[in-house]
């Protein structure tokens, strides 16, 4: 399984700090299939009313501490950080 951690809006949006997804769950192991994923299955809304995929769009990933993008590949056991940008931050 993999752990995916929300923070700010995307928790916000997602509903939940954070979820485990299973590598079977997503079409290919990369970040960006996790991401389509999430914005497809995640269908919340931040008080504003940004989905989370609306949100995604903004966002910053961590595999494992390290910034990826979309190309990264994913495996069994990564830690995914979903991070929105941050007001003076």
């Amino acid at each position: 399984m993999m752990q995916v951690h929300f923070f700010a809006a995307a928790r916000a949006a997602a509903g939940t700090a954070e979820l485990s997804v299973a590598p079977n769950e997503i079409d290919s192991p990369t970040l960006g299939s996790l991401i389509a994923h999430l914005g497809r299955e995640l269908t919340g809304t931040t008080p504003s009313g940004l989905t989370l995929a609306q949100v995604m769009e903004q966002c910053s990933f961590l595999i494992n501490g390290t910034r990826s993008d979309a190309d990264a590949p994913l495996t069994d056991g990564d830690r995914v950080d979903v991070l929105p940008p941050f007001a003076g931050g």
